[in-house]
């Protein structure tokens, strides 16, 4: 018995050393990757507090894949040529001046090239939204590209279904891209259907044990739909009941475009490059881009981001455009936790004089989140920024419009996940009737919005600011 006893005592000592070590190992394997020390803290601070926790938390969520590339560069150059052919004269696509700096910013980080002379309409409800989406597929003749964060089987999620499935069986090529995780409470068979009638289907990173699931925290937020080439959508509504019906608890107030003209080919290229990392299908004909219209005098470029990569392009190009505001800086958006750049742009921005207007949904459907965006309002009114509660329902907006003139647009939210995390796409648009009309939805949102008083505010209980500043804790990886 006690050599029993003793080879025990051995074993647990051999355990607690390799976990120890294994935890240590960790903790010195994030501090060298020179993280943004906002996110290192926090899973530093895991890790060694709760470490059997932190372990299989960092092991799904905490890698870093920054470094790796998901497409080569001959490929990426491959699918995005096309975007080059047919430009315009520099003279035409003449960005504002305040704006020049940005542009070449996107251009020389994500290589997004002006794109001149879409027709842009606006939808602020699911329901218009839904019917010129299924319109469109409708009435494609070459083929349809759908890529979608959420895709529900409910009702509008079968009416698309069965709508692409037709199409398919009248020879029109369909490509579907879906995230894996985004659609989890989906059940196979659903995707299965649209296979078996010829659709080709992917999941975007699927989740595999073990070989992917570190990509677990990496997920394709991007909404995307092209028909022929000619026209496109994206924003921010996902494939489901709710954009258009609402929720339980009040509508759901989101905003989505729909692109003709040149615009389309940016998101094309966005779908196309995507589609080569799930399906090893390189789709670079001419065909995909085809001759487009000129509807105005509006200039775009669409911007992507991923986990991969050497830059993130939209925290840079957010920063760029409230550092740059001489006037106005209106933004919507569901989840606000900010960088710390960011939150010193906007402070620094209101603190200067401009008019800095923050629109957040008054009940969230992420209560952490939640909790954690209330921390951060604490240091914007201080600094001056008028704060706005949604009250009818969620708000899943995603716009920063400023000075009459920059309008971005998207599917990116103001927090760590969409900058650093998650796979996104917005457009940035240069044109002051534009703009207008941005503003114009932003302002008559506002009407339906409590206007936080900064001193009411402050005084909230104790112990709700404690639990909001506990939550601030772990922002990074909310």
């Amino acid at each position: 018995m006690p050599g029993i006893i003793h080879i025990q005592t051995i074993a647990s000592t051999i355990f607690f050393l390799l976990y120890s070590i294994t935890i240590l190992g960790l903790v010195l394997v994030i501090i060298t990757e020179n993280r943004n020390p906002l996110k290192t803290i926090p899973w530093v601070v895991v890790l060694l507090l709760a470490p059997g926790v932190g372990l299989i938390f960092y092991f799904f969520f905490g890698q870093d894949n920054r470094k790796q590339r998901i497409i080569s560069r001959h490929t990426y150059k491959r699918i995005t040529k096309r975007l080059q052919e047919g430009r315009f004269p520099q003279d035409v696509c003449a960005v504002p001046e305040p704006y020049k700096v940005l542009s070449t910013l996107l251009t020389n980080s994500n290589q997004s090239s002006l794109l001149y002379g879409t027709r842009i309409t606006v939808y602020t409800n699911g329901t218009d939204k839904y019917r010129d989406l299924l319109a469109a597929i409708g009435q494609a003749t070459h083929h349809i590209h759908i890529q979608y964060y959420i895709f529900c089987d409910d009702e509008i999620g079968r009416q698309v279904q069965q709508l692409l499935i037709r199409k398919a069986r009248e020879g029109i090529k369909v490509r579907v891209l879906y995230d894996d995780v985004g659609c989890w409470n989906v059940k196979d068979r659903f995707f299965k259907e649209m296979q078996a009638a010829g659709i080709e289907v992917h999941a975007f990173l699927r989740v595999a044990f073990p070989k992917f699931t570190s990509k677990v925290n990496y997920r394709n937020h991007r909404k995307i739909a092209v028909i022929d080439g000619k026209v496109g959508f994206m924003g921010g509504m996902n494939i489901a009941d709710r954009y258009a019906k609402g929720t339980a608890w009040g509508t759901w107030r989101d905003t989505h475009f729909k692109f003709e003209g040149k615009g389309v080919h940016g998101l094309q290229a966005s779908f196309l490059i995507d589609w080569y990392v799930v399906s090893k299908q390189l789709l670079d004909d001419a065909c995909y881009y085809p001759a487009a219209r000129v509807y105005g005098d509006n200039i775009m470029q669409i911007v992507t981001c991923s986990p991969a990569g050497q830059w993130r392009t939209l925290l840079q190009a957010c920063i760029f455009a409230i550092s740059n505001a001489k006037r106005y800086i209106y933004i919507q958006t569901p989840y606000f936790l900010p960088t710390e750049g960011l939150n010193q742009a906007l402070q620094t921005a209101a603190l200067g004089g401009v008019d800095v207007r923050l629109m957040l949904p008054k009940r969230s459907d992420a209560h952490s989140v939640n909790m954690a965006s209330h921390s951060f309002i604490d240091e914007m009114v201080k600094a001056g920024v008028k704060v706005y509660f949604y009250q009818p329902g969620f708000l899943h907006s995603k716009l920063i419009v400023t000075d009459d003139a920059l309008t971005s647009i998207g599917s990116a939210n103001m927090d760590f996940r969409s900058f650093e995390h998650n796979f996104e796409i917005n457009a940035f648009v240069y044109q002051q009737e534009f703009a207008l009309r941005m503003k114009q939805i932003f302002l008559q949102d506002a009407q339906h919005c409590e206007c936080l008083v900064p001193s009411r505010w402050l005084k909230r209980p104790v112990k709700q600011r404690l639990a909001e500043s506990f939550m601030r804790l772990f922002s990074p990886l909310l």
